[in-house]
């Protein structure tokens, strides 16, 4: 009989139990019951390690679905910190030609007047020219004295009137450097702010793939869900029930791993450094702030005191807006993306930072991974150069950090290493 049910239990896969059933509950002629053919049996068993491969498969195809939807949304806020880079850079550009456009101005107002105080120079001499003529005193009573005072009075007034000729020159050249150098910073803010627009329109772009593709895969989940819980038996509730469970064990399992690896490489740094100190004489060089390398230690157990005013607020602010959307290019009030959140808090903890994560990290002072403490940005870069990072969020210490982190899903606390480990560091 367990030969029966097995052989009933994969055709059921397949076929159903209706004529296997049917067959097998239906006496012969002769009173015995009829069972499967040895064919029947081979080919019930070839079906259920089929159905067994498509389950692997299946949850295979579900992981790969994660990882789909995780790519795109990293694409999607890559580029969404592009614009925002192109943005920090026009407004940079914009300032520059304002500053140059004043310059300008200065420069064409001094060589006006330069040029009219050439022109009144060159009228007084004009006008003086007879009376300060050496031959007006041979005619008259002064004598060689008089000659001598004349023509003193005249070099003076050539001498003044030179001079005022190089004044205006170089302000006319200078005004025409500054209106040169103030044509250049427009073109080049107009420049950047079409560059702007191409990086606002690519991150709309990319958002929008990365909100389809989001659905697309929702979409694959469900059917291989449905697919997985009929393979399996069960209900697709419990189908999703478990794979979220899977899913969840899955994230932590990968949390514990690179909060391991971390402490590992603390352990090798407190070594190096345990070797460096026994050798005073030999040189010693400081982890590079920001790298992934192995001498980059994690954050330790117990977090070094930090100032209190500014990083209060910063984090007092930053929490307040758990539950807010994410939305790409936001800077609040009520949505936020990575480094528009960042900003945010560290304005009302009394810093300014701009709205660019890449220029966050270089405006800010880089710091190792074990000098972490609650206030400080972390960094996710796709590369070991500060101009890969992408993505921002406040420390806020024990490993947690406070972040708005892609499209669909709202700013929320995490474990730092709630996907992959950040190698940045900086304090504002």
């Amino acid at each position: 009989m367990h030969r029966v049910g097995v052989t009933a239990l994969a055709l059921s896969l397949v076929t159903g139990l209706t004529g296997i059933a049917a067959a097998s509950a239906a006496p012969s002629s002769g009173g015995h019951h009829v069972y499967p053919s040895k064919q029947q049996v081979h080919h019930a068993r070839h079906q259920v390690a089929r159905a067994a491969d498509d389950v692997a498969g299946i949850k295979a195809q579900l992981v790969q679905a994660d990882l789909d939807a995780q790519a795109a949304a990293v694409t999607a806020e890559q580029a969404a910190e592009r614009y925002n880079g192109a943005r920090w850079e026009l407004q940079k550009a914009r300032r520059d030609a304002r500053v140059a456009d004043r310059h300008s101005r200065i420069a064409a107002a001094d060589a006006r007047h330069q040029r009219q105080a050439y022109a009144a120079t060159v009228v007084s001499s004009y006008e003086a020219g007879p009376s300060l003529s050496p031959l007006s005193s041979f005619q008259g009573t002064d004598g060689i004295a008089g000659v001598l005072s004349k023509m003193f009075t005249l070099q003076n007034a050539q001498s003044a009137m030179d001079h005022t000729f190089d004044s205006y020159t170089a302000s006319s050249t200078l005004a025409g450097v500054a209106s040169d150098q103030a044509d250049t910073a427009r073109a080049k803010a107009e420049t950047l702010a079409a560059q702007a627009r191409t990086a606002r329109d690519q991150a709309a772009a990319a958002a929008a793939a990365a909100d389809s593709a989001s659905r697309q895969i929702a979409t694959q989940k469900t059917r291989l869900l449905h697919r997985l819980a009929s393979l399996q038996h069960i209900s697709v509730s419990l189908a999703q029930q478990r794979q979220a469970g899977i899913e969840q064990a899955a994230r932590e399992a990968a949390r514990k791993a690179a909060e391991k690896k971390a402490r590992q490489e603390a352990a090798q740094q407190a070594a190096l450094q345990a070797q460096q100190d026994a050798a005073p004489s030999s040189p010693t060089s400081d982890p590079t702030p920001g790298s992934s390398g192995p001498t980059d230690p994690p954050s330790p157990p117990a977090d070094p005191p930090a100032p209190a005013s500014g990083v209060a607020r910063a984090l007092a602010f930053a929490r307040a807006q758990i539950g807010d959307p994410y939305v790409w290019g936001a800077a609040g009030p009520s949505s936020w993306d990575c480094s528009g959140l960042t900003m945010g808090a560290w304005r009302a903890g009394g810093i300014s930072l701009p709205h660019y994560s890449v220029a966050q990290y270089t405006e800010s002072t880089p710091v190792s991974r074990s000098s972490l403490r609650p206030g400080d940005l972390v960094f996710w870069g796709s590369s070991s150069s500060p101009s890969s990072i992408y993505h921002v969020a406040i420390y806020a210490g024990n490993g947690m950090i406070i972040q708005a982190p892609r499209t669909g899903r709202d700013v929320e606390e995490v474990s730092m290493y709630y996907w992959i480990a950040p190698n940045f560091f900086a304090r504002p």
